[in-house]
């Protein structure tokens, strides 16, 4: 019954399909004198002697080719009517044009075919990598920290005793596909002096939608409908958790916020409660990625929250996907004061174990002279890339330049997710290779095991 709608007044396309409709007559009639069919009656009768008498030429041949000629102007109108009918939908769905709709179905159907990308962090950095990588594929999914506890954040999280919405929203933006109004209203921040003042008005509507449905994996899905999202952003867990910290000198410090206001070098991180249960969701995202990425991002309060979630650094180590860890470029006071690149490893690895990391992303490119001083001044220098303690840990280094220099030196999305995606397709082209190459070998082995019997 829908069908019937599209005979409804004002829709644009009654008439072409009439036209259409005649374009297939005109083309049935032509194709019946072609092939001579006697239901093509007096027409063909018709036709026949007044060429035949006009011309005296052979009758076959003749009405041959007048019905190749019928023919030809049928499907000439047909193909007229269908694009005036998709010229009628598109201007309604697509106002850009039909240009538009292919740049849309080309960037679709090549984004759907890239790898499965699956990011675990939060902050800044993790929104600085799904930005550029969403340009290469849409099978991403982003898990993020929920142990965020200040800010706009901290204070929905305490007032609506939900999980912080700040990192959530932040990764739903970077891979948004919209209207840069859209992006511009997500992240404006109120002014004034109210109870307004400070807060997110994403964070505020990421925490409607999660009281409207009553599940926050069900606001995210919705929110990224709002967005034309490319992806999934999953928490890593519903729970609400704290952060803390030991010290080297035996103090503990709780919130994520508080741990690097506290200025003292951590000896560990650990969430309470300690039985953080983590998102389903997010363990199949790991369990089906092609590449899994840790970072970039705050090693003790972006990266390491997610992996001591219960369930996901075990999942993460039997994974067979490439798992790359995106080192920062400079230290951060209060939490990596003077650690060098194999220091940030060996912190991943003193908290979940070995196997969730088999390559490492350090930055090549020197920081210029004038950035350095700034940030010495903030305490933060270049992370210093040591190669050969790294490779002493089983896993691999991989230098590149990822950053770009502006009043700040940070991960430059086109570099960072240009290195990433190259990494993910010459790996795959290898274990490809090695698996022909293991076919190769199981078959001569077959072949001797087989002689040998003889």
């Amino acid at each position: 019954m829908h069908f019937l709608k599209w005979m409804y007044p004002g829709i644009k396309v009654k008439r072409w399909l009439l036209l259409f409709s005649l374009g297939v007559l005109v083309a049935s009639m032509g194709l019946a004198i072609v092939l001579n069919y006697k239901y093509a009656g007096n027409l063909e009768e018709t036709i026949f002697r007044m060429v035949y008498l006009t011309t005296g030429k052979y009758y076959y041949t003749v009405t041959t080719v007048v019905g190749i000629f019928i023919i030809a102007g049928g499907l000439i109108v047909m193909t007229l009517a269908t694009r005036q009918i998709i010229a009628s939908v598109i201007s309604v769905l697509i106002p850009e044009g039909s240009d538009r709709l292919i740049e849309l179905i080309f960037q679709k159907r090549k984004l759907n075919r890239g790898p499965a990308v699956t990011v675990i962090g939060g902050g800044t950095g993790l929104s600085v990598l799904l930005r550029g990588i969403k340009g290469v594929t849409s099978n991403i999914t982003a898990i993020v920290t929920v142990a965020d506890d200040g800010g706009s954040s901290g204070r929905i999280r305490q007032d609506l005793d939900m999980i912080p919405p700040g990192d959530l929203r932040n990764c739903l933006v970077a891979l948004a596909d919209t209207e840069p109004l859209m992006e511009k209203l997500f992240q404006h921040r109120f002014g004034g002096a109210g109870g307004l003042a400070g807060h997110n008005f994403g964070n505020l509507f990421i925490a409607a939608m999660t009281e409207v449905l009553g599940d926050v994996e069900q606001a995210l899905k919705e929110s990224s409908k709002v967005l034309a999202v490319r992806g999934k952003v999953l928490p890593a867990s519903t729970q609400k958790v704290r952060l803390w910290a030991k010290m080297v000198d035996g103090s503990v410090v709780e919130g994520e916020s508080q741990i690097p206001l506290a200025n003292k070098r951590i000896e560990s991180v650990y969430l309470q409660p300690e039985e953080t249960m983590p998102v389903e969701s997010s363990l199949e995202a790991i369990r089906d990625a092609d590449a899994i990425i840790l970072g970039p991002g705050s090693l003790y309060t972006s990266i390491l929250p997610n992996l001591l979630v219960r369930g996901i650094a075990d999942t993460l180590r039997k994974s067979q996907a490439v798992k790359i860890y995106i080192c920062n470029v400079m230290t951060q006071p209060g939490e990596t004061d003077g650690y060098s690149a194999s220091e940030h490893v060996k912190a991943i690895l003193d908290h979940v174990g070995p196997g969730v990391i088999d390559y490492v992303v350090i930055n090549g490119q020197n920081v210029a002279v004038e950035l350095q001083e700034k940030y010495a001044d903030q305490g933060a220098y270049p992370v210093e890339p040591d190669l050969k303690a790294i490779e002493a840990m089983g896993i691999k280094a991989v230098m590149a330049d990822v950053i770009s220099e502006t009043n700040w030196v940070r991960h430059d999305p086109l570099k960072l997710s240009r290195t990433i995606v190259s990494m993910i397709y010459k790996l795959k082209a290898n274990s490809e290779r090695m698996r022909l190459l293991d076919y190769y070998l199981i078959a001569e082995s077959i072949k001797d095991l087989k002689k040998s019997e003889r």
